[in-house]
């Protein structure tokens, strides 16, 4: 605060400043106004410095906004750790453990396995050992589509290829885009990697198809002798500036087959040496095509292709209807508004519905067991009614994604206090399928009513203040709560599922595969799948009675971390540094956590007023079309061919060419459940309906081609919305088709 002190230790020279939070503060609000007071004066003193801040709640990045100097283009960004904390426990309720994996690939650590260690442990540690990087592709990837370039990287050069840079066809914009369909890969194209160094990454850049094309030891693949001749050509041709009068307004083609714009004798070039789309041919195209650009010239920028099913906006904008402008008049008159619900806010990237009262939503003990809840989220909420708001928003709205189907949103059911839940309830009063059970997390009759052994994820959160006087007992409620679960019994019930709403075929999960209509739930309250948000990281070892972590290990060596049952704000901290040295990598982060939040989004919500209803546009529909977290099982489907000592090489080939899923990881049982004990129906079961106590599972990171699997495997994966081809319950039921 102290222009003096800024002066001494020089900010108007430093490369960044970075502002750090208290997380263990009696006021977070109070915290983040003071941090946001230390951001204005350092851009007082030097206005041009980057400036990386921590923040508690969410609702306050607005007030970054307000600073005049504040500019994430220039590398500023704010790390706001209640909505990535409660993103990546939101994720882990649609993929158990994928927290676990996101933590660790920004984490920055070596490992070391030894021959001390278990089994598990040297597979989890080498997924510790995972980063994010961002690294320029070859020309030699020019013109491959995503999954092209993909399998190339992973089968060839040994990465991990998550997600691409796309610019708009003037280079002035661009955006991350994760698992794209079809989109090509253009010449200067950013891509985003999960490696264990970066000088691995450096392949992605060094590859050349005609000096490395018979490789097969990936360390081998060097700088060539060609590579700098080639791309120096390549970045001519694609920067060339002459443009001949008597050439027609056409593509030309160079000598490798590329197409170089050149748009009304003009030249074509922007900054980083991409070409721009003809604007005759798109327009000519868009009249043929009712006023919207084909694919083949849409902005790269869009990520995705749009599925057959729903016609697509060429991101031309919006008028103050929200109708799409550049719509051609005769579709124009065809959109009926009165026809048209609200299902989506305004962005279309998540679920809407108008506001509901929290009194419409508070069931009482005997509707919640009148309701026969399945496969939904129970969050077990610690709150005294003056505690302060920890944004449950930021918890429901990855589980609202747009790119989910309604009918396979999850309903979440919040245990706790109503006193403090109203005052988060304005938040959440346009989210649907949320329901509130004015009770106690401790409760075992409250956690029966909504059928805790047949959820799908139990989040354990608290809202409450941390004593400063002991931090052990900072996480008591959390704690106690856990076992409290974990040592309930339940009968051996059976849940049934409705039947499609729509009453065309099986009804299909948020994976993809059809629903059995009947779900046996837990008997043991161990099987319940569960995360528990800790304050204090040595609290870790109370959660587990039967691991053997010693009490000194480090948060991210014990098994509940590894298995993705406990979560803890600290985790967080090491993102500072992340973003210090790739911005991008945050952005990429916060896009698969927050389930899409975007730049306009957030100005949204910093009014104040909540979310936003939108009339379903085409351009706002095509922003359902983006890639979502899963997890698949390797003993049915049309994989489960690969669980039978299968090779991880060969699954990610076959998920990635047949299905369009990119895999990240496996989710793998910790100990094998005898089948003597529990049968061969129970053994392949997950977690949440094993019929043995102690099955657990442990996460794995991008392991190696040769990793061999087992059918009892989960498979992270990155899928495609609405994907074409479906799952099939039964691997005798393949066809040819699915192995082609």
């Amino acid at each position: 605060m102290s222009p003096i002190d800024l002066q001494r230790v020089k900010v108007h020279e430093a490369d960044a400043c970075l502002v750090l939070a208290n997380k263990y503060c009696q006021d977070p609000d109070a915290e983040d106004a003071a941090n946001i007071m230390r951001v204005i004066s350092i851009k007082n003193y030097s206005d041009d410095i980057r400036v990386i801040i921590q923040l508690m709640q969410y609702h306050n990045k607005a007030y970054l906004l307000n600073i005049p100097s504040w500019d994430w283009k220039r590398g500023d960004d704010v790390i706001c750790l209640a909505e990535l904390k409660l993103g990546f426990i939101a994720q882990s309720c649609l993929a158990p453990g994928f927290s676990t994996m996101m933590a660790n690939l920004f984490a920055m650590r070596s490992y070391k396995t030894s021959p001390d260690m278990q089994a598990w442990q040297n597979d989890y540690l080498c997924g510790t050992g995972c980063e994010m990087y961002t690294e320029t592709l070859s020309p030699s990837f020019v013109g491959m589509t995503f999954p092209q370039a993909s399998e190339l990287c992973f089968s060839k050069l040994k990465l991990l290829l998550l997600a691409i840079e796309v610019k708009n066809e003037e280079g002035t914009d661009s955006k991350i885009a994760i698992n794209p369909k079809a989109t090509k890969i253009q010449p200067n194209t950013q891509g985003f990697f999960i490696a264990q160094s970066a000088d691995e990454v450096k392949r992605a850049w060094y590859y050349c198809k005609a000096c490395h094309d018979d490789i097969k030891d990936e360390t081998l693949i060097k700088k060539c002798k060609c590579k700098n001749y080639k791309s120096d050509i390549e970045t001519e041709l694609y920067q060339v500036t002459y443009t001949p009068p008597e050439l027609p307004k056409r593509l030309l083609n160079n000598s490798r087959g590329d197409k170089i714009p050149v748009r009304d004798g003009i030249a074509n070039q922007n900054s980083s040496g991409q070409p721009l789309v003809n604007a005759a041919k798109t327009l000519t195209a868009a009249k043929k095509n009712g006023g919207r650009p084909t694919d083949a010239l849409t902005s790269p920028s869009q990520g995705y292709n749009r599925p057959t099913s729903r016609s697509s906006g060429g991101g031309n904008g919006s008028n103050n209807n929200g109708l799409t402008v550049g719509i051609a008049d005769d579709q124009a008159k065809d959109f009926d508004f009165e026809k048209t619900e609200m299902k989506y806010d305004s962005t279309g990237m998540f679920h809407w519905c108008p506001a509901r009262s929290l009194e419409d939503c508070i069931l009482d003990r005997n509707q919640a067991a009148m309701t026969v809840l399945n496969g939904h989220v129970v969050v077990c909420l610690f709150a005294d009614p003056d505690s302060p708001l920890i944004g449950l928003r930021n918890l429901v709205m990855p589980l609202r994604a747009s790119n989910f189907h309604y009918h396979e949103l999850k309903h979440v059911v919040i245990v706790g206090s109503v006193d403090y839940i109203r005052r988060e309830w304005k938040m959440l009063q346009n989210l649907p399928k949320i329901s509130v059970l004015n009770g106690s997390p401790l409760s075992r009759a409250d956690l029966r009513a909504v059928n805790v052994n047949l959820c799908d994820m139990c989040v354990i959160l608290s809202a409450k203040v941390p004593s400063n006087d002991d931090p052990t007992l900072a996480d008591k409620e959390a704690i106690l709560a856990s076992l409290n679960i974990k040592a309930m019994t339940f009968d051996d019930t059976i849940g049934v599922l409705n039947q499609n709403p729509t009453g065309g075929g099986d009804t299909l999960s948020p994976l993809g595969s059809p629903i059995v209509l009947q779900r046996r739930g837990s008997v043991y309250g161990a099987n319940v799948p569960m995360i528990t948000e800790l304050i204090n990281d040595s609290n870790v070892q109370f959660l587990d009675q039967d691991d053997d972590d010693d009490p000194d290990t480090e948060l991210y060596l014990t098994q509940p971390f590894a298995c993705g049952t406990a979560f803890a704000v600290s985790v967080l901290d090491s993102l500072m540094s992340t973003t210090y040295f790739n911005q991008n990598a945050l952005t990429l982060i916060r896009s698969l956590i927050t389930g899409g939040a975007t730049p306009e989004l957030e100005l949204i919500l910093a009014e104040g007023a909540g979310l936003r209803g939108g009339y379903s546009t085409p351009e706002t529909l095509g922003n359902r079309d983006r890639c979502q977290v899963g997890q698949i099982s390797l003993y049915d489907g049309p994989l489960g061919q690969f669980g039978e000592g299968g090779k991880y090489g060969d699954l990610f080939c076959a998920a990635l060419r047949n299905y369009g899923m990119l895999c990240i990881g496996l989710y793998r049982t910790l100990r094998m459940v005898p089948q003597s004990a529990v049968g061969l129906d129970c053994r392949f079961r997950d977690t949440s309906s094993s019929c043995d106590a102690s099955s657990k599972r442990y996460v794995i990171t991008n392991p190696p081609d040769d990793f061999t699997l087992l059918p009892t495997d989960q498979v992270f994966v990155l899928m495609q919305f609405d994907p074409g081809l479906e799952y099939k319950p039964n691997r005798g039921d393949m066809t040819k088709e699915d192995n082609s």
